[in-house]
């Protein structure tokens, strides 16, 4: 399998290849420069493996949710290049990434994904380990509030580890689900490395996409609207 991943969600900047068995990534925390650095690392990684982009069987985007900036940065470029090499397209998302990341490092049953959607709201997303030791979501990603989270009360007696900028950007947020967790993770922001396996898996699930049908996970589509009123 041959994957180029992208992931410009967060903070971080973050490229991934694979070929077959081999790795190469690039990650940078970097605020603001997602634009002057992504195509570089992109070449970079292709450079190092001495593959050319044509000869990939897909790229895979972190598609978000996260900021509405990054998003559009990584897919444009995803489909530029995609176009150019004539390659389809695997969304992944992104809090699912970080999902795996956590599965992988700390053995979680369940990873709860917190991402700033701003105005006092986070983007959730839970994720349950399966047997491949991937993510599978256990609801759809959404909008949420700073109160507890009503799907927490039914993994009762499973590791569920807390991951994600969220958590650190509203401590209440942390404190009124404190019961339901068992762990906070220091992982933050995704990790291209981690949507590759996420990609190769829906890849083979035909879940591939042509570049012009990318649509980013905005989940809130008017970054100045007002956040709901009442319980999340």
């Amino acid at each position: 399998m041959k994957l180029l991943a992208l992931d410009t969600s967060s903070l971080a900047c973050s490229v991934a290849l694979q070929v077959d068995n081999t790795i190469v990534q690039r990650h940078e925390e970097q605020a603001r420069e997602h634009t002057r650095m992504l195509v570089p690392m992109v070449r970079s990684v292709l450079e190092e493996a001495g593959i050319a982009l044509s000869a990939l069987d897909a790229i895979v985007l972190g598609n978000g949710p996260g900021s509405f900036i990054g998003m559009r940065i990584a897919a444009s470029v995803a489909q530029g290049l995609a176009y150019g090499a004539e390659l389809r397209i695997v969304p992944v998302s992104s809090m699912a990434a970080l999902a795996v990341e956590v599965i992988a490092a700390e053995g979680a049953d369940v990873v709860v994904v917190t991402q700033d959607a701003h105005m006092d709201e986070v983007y959730l997303g839970i994720f349950a380990r399966d047997d491949a030791d991937l993510a599978v979501p256990l609801c759809d990603e959404r909008l949420h509030g700073q109160g507890p989270i009503e799907e927490l009360q039914q993994s009762v007696g499973k590791q569920r580890i807390a991951a994600g900028f969220g958590w650190e950007r509203y401590p209440a947020l942390a404190a009124s689900n404190r019961d339901l967790l068992t762990g906070m993770s220091p992982s933050q922001h995704p990790n291209a490395r981690h949507l590759l396996a996420l990609g190769a898996r829906d890849l083979a699930a035909g879940l591939d996409v042509r570049p012009e049908n990318i649509v980013p996970a905005y989940l809130r589509q008017k970054v100045a609207e007002k956040p709901a009123v009442g319980p999340s």
